[in-house]
C-alpha cells in the first residue's frame, strides 16, 4: 500500500492551507459572534476554483475526486474555520454530487458551471422532524402535474437554506404504503427556492453560527420535470451519491478541528508554566493530548480508505459511515482535551478552542447519528439482527 499522497493532492492540500490562513481565528470568532456568513472566506475559495473540485472540467470543475475534497475540506477545518468555513464550502460539493453523478446533460449544463464559479448557492433538504435518520418514512410529497410536480411537506436542518437559491430536495411520488421496499417511490429534484411557495425559518442553536440551519416549509411548490435528478422513483439510491461524500468530508472536517484544537492544546501545554514547569511535562496533560494524536492519526487513514473507495466506484457505505464515526468520536475528544488543558482560559471565546468543541460537537449528531452508524455496522457487518 501506497500511503503518500499523489502530487496533485499535495498541491491541494498546500494551496488550500495558504488560502485558508488568509482567514484567522479573528476572522471566524466575528462571524461566529455576529452570526454573519463569511462571504470573504466563500468568494476566496470560490475564486480559486476549489467549489468545483468534484465537478468535471466539462462543466467548469476540477475533475477531481472525493479523496481532494476531503483534503480541501480537512485544510479548512484545520485552519481554525473549523465547520462554519467547511459548510459554507462543502454542501456545493457534496450536495450536488448526485447532480454530477445522475443528471441529465441539459440538468448539468444548466446549473454546475454555476456552482463551480460559487454564483449558485445550493441547500441540502433531506431530513424531516418526524423521521430524521428514517429516511423513507418521509411526508413530504411531489404531485405529478403534467411537466412539472406540484410539492407539499416540511423539511429541517436545511443548511445555508437563507443564501441559497437552489435546494437538491427529496420527496415522495408514491406513497410508502404503495411501494414493495420501503426506498423506493422517492424522486431527487434540483428545485427552486421561490418565496412564493417556500418559508424558511432560522433555528437557533449550540454552534456554527456564520451559516443557518432552517426549517423550510413547501407550500404547492412547482418544480419543472426537467429539475428531476436521476429517475422518478429512485431518488434515494442517487442519494447515496450525496450521503457517502457527505460522511467522508464531514469526517474529514471532524479531523480538521480536532486537528487545529490539538495543535492549540499542544501550544499552550509548552508555554503554560505552573509551579515552575510546563504543564505539558505532566503526564496528566500529555498522556491525553498524544493519546488524542494517536487517536485522530488512525481516523485519517479511513477517511483515505472511504475516499479512495469512492473515487474507484467500489462499496464504500460501511468505511463511509466507519470514518465519519471514528472521525467525529475523536475530534470532539481532541477538543474537549484542548478545552481542558487551556482550564478556565479555555471557556473564554478569546482563546477560541471553546468554538471548536460546540462546532465539532454536530458531527457526533450529523449527518447520522453515532448510534445509527453502529446499527449500520452491526447489521451489515457483522450480521447480527437489525437492532431498531
Amino acid at each position: 500500500m501506497d500511503f503518500e499522497l499523489n502530487e496533485e493532492q499535495q498541491q491541494v492540500r498546500a494551496q488550500a492551507r495558504a488560502l485558508a490562513a488568509k482567514f484567522d481565528d479573528a476572522y471566524w470568532r466575528r462571524c461566529d459572534k455576529e452570526h454573519a456568513f463569511p462571504w470573504d472566506f466563500y468568494q476566496a475559495f470560490a475564486g480559486a476554483g476549489w467549489l468545483g473540485v468534484a465537478i468535471p472540467p466539462e462543466y467548469g470543475g476540477a475533475g477531481l475526486g472525493i479523496t481532494e475534497a476531503s483534503i480541501l475540506l480537512e485544510e479548512v477545518a484545520a485552519s481554525g474555520a473549523a465547520m462554519n468555513g467547511a459548510t459554507a464550502l462543502h454542501l456545493t460539493i457534496f450536495g450536488l454530487n448526485p447532480v454530477v453523478k445522475h443528471g441529465t446533460a441539459e440538468l448539468k449544463q444548466r446549473v454546475l458551471p454555476a456552482a463551480a464559479a460559487g454564483k449558485l448557492h445550493v441547500a441540502f433538504g433531506v431530513t424531516e422532524p418526524n423521521a430524521g435518520s428514517d429516511t423513507p418514512s418521509i411526508t413530504t410529497f411531489a404531485r405529478r402535474d403534467g411537466d412539472r410536480f406540484i410539492i407539499n411537506g416540511q423539511k429541517v436542518w436545511t443548511s445555508k437554506a437563507k443564501e441559497s437559491t437552489k435546494v437538491l430536495l427529496l420527496a415522495r411520488t408514491t406513497a410508502l404504503a404503495e411501494c414493495a421496499r420501503r426506498t423506493d417511490g422517492m424522486t431527487l429534484f434540483l428545485a427552486d427556492l421561490d418565496p412564493a411557495h417556500v418559508t424558511i425559518r432560522e433555528i437557533d442553536k449550540l454552534g456554527r453560527h456564520a451559516v443557518d440551519s432552517n426549517e423550510v416549509f413547501y407550500d404547492d411548490l412547482p418544480v419543472d420535470a426537467r429539475d428531476v435528478v436521476g429517475e422518478v422513483g429512485r431518488g434515494f439510491y442517487h442519494l447515496l451519491d450525496g450521503l457517502n461524500p457527505e460522511r467522508i468530508l464531514v469526517a474529514a472536517e471532524a479531523l480538521g478541528t480536532g486537528k487545529v484544537a490539538l495543535r492549540k492544546a499542544t501550544a499552550y501545554a509548552k508555554e503554560r508554566h505552573v509551579f515552575g514547569r510546563p504543564i505539558g511535562q505532566n503526564q496528566g496533560i500529555q498522556f491525553p493530548l498524544a493519546d488524542s494524536h494517536a487517536k485522530l492519526q488512525s481516523a485519517e487513514l479511513m477517511i483515505r480508505k472511504a475516499s479512495w473507495l469512492y473515487d474507484r466506484g467500489e462499496p464504500c457505505g460501511a468505511e463511509a459511515n466507519m470514518s465519519k464515526y471514528l472521525a467525529a468520536e475523536w475530534g470532539f475528544e481532541a477538543a474537549d482535551r484542548a478545552l481542558q488543558t487551556f482550564g478556565g482560559f479555555g471557556y473564554a471565546r478569546e482563546f477560541d478552542v471553546e468554538r471548536y468543541w460546540r462546532e465539532v460537537r454536530v458531527m457526533r449528531i450529523a449527518p447520522v447519528t453515532q448510534e445509527m452508524i453502529l446499527n449500520f455496522i452491526g447489521q451489515h457487518e457483522l450480521g447480527l439482527p437489525r437492532s431498531y
